[in-house]
């Protein structure tokens, strides 16, 4: 089955060949960033990877400027690519979700007064990626900070796409904040009467959370966006 390119895909795709076109080498990740105010590299990253996946770009290794736009992606975005004309707009079955802050997969930090969440961009991804009946419009991303949950996949700059909760059943990785002050990424266990968060990662302790001290479930994680 082809998958259908969003028009976020399109503006990556257009930007490496124009730059290409005009300067004879492709553009780095933070000229991309500019031209389509995509305002992470790692997110550039993830479109690159999904472009690559379908055979419209081709990058080599440990290489900087080396993407190269497919002979596939120029029969089919032959208008696209050849012209400077807007993006042509097509419907995709995709979805916006608001990149609105970071969470840390370390030792819980301190974190700005409010609530986790505070708006700063987005990512577009297929719905066929969601798990079913969920709550398709309630749904945040946050960019994560920290190495502690490596051994889930989860690695330093990765986007997890979260969907808001209060409550968590035990091994449900989690966005918690404690002491009302401090937030952090684990899996949730309830031992009794206290918590045990823990991280994916040998070489980290588990962080036990007593009876006494205050902690909120803020939202539960339903994909990974996986930077390379």
């Amino acid at each position: 089955m082809v998958k259908k390119i969003s028009n976020r895909q399109k503006q990556v795709l257009k930007v490496i060949q124009q730059h290409s076109d005009k300067y004879g080498y492709s553009p780095s990740y933070r000229d991309i960033c500019k031209e389509t105010e995509i305002t992470s590299t790692s997110m550039v990253n993830y479109y690159l990877k999904q472009l690559e996946e379908e055979g419209y770009i081709k990058r080599e290794e440990n290489i900087s400027r080396s993407l190269n736009i497919t002979e596939k992606a120029q029969k089919k975005f032959q208008h696209l690519l050849g012209t400077a004309q807007e993006i042509v707009n097509e419907m995709v079955r995709t979805l916006t979700i608001p990149i609105v802050g970071q969470i840390v997969a370390s030792e819980p930090v301190p974190v700005p007064a409010g609530d986790i969440r505070h708006y700063e961009s987005d990512v577009d991804i297929a719905e066929s990626l969601l798990p079913r009946n969920v709550g398709k419009e309630t749904l945040f991303a946050l960019e994560v900070k920290g190495d502690s949950m490596i051994d889930a996949m989860v690695n330093d700059g990765d986007i997890v796409i979260m969907k808001p909760a209060r409550e968590a059943n035990n091994g449900e990785m989690v966005a918690v904040r404690i002491n009302q002050d401090e937030t952090t990424l684990k899996y949730f266990h309830r031992e009794g009467d206290r918590v045990r968060l823990q991280p994916a990662n040998p070489t980290m302790d588990p962080i036990f959370i007593e009876k006494s001290t205050p902690i909120e479930v803020q939202g539960k994680v339903v994909l990974v966006l996986r930077q390379i």
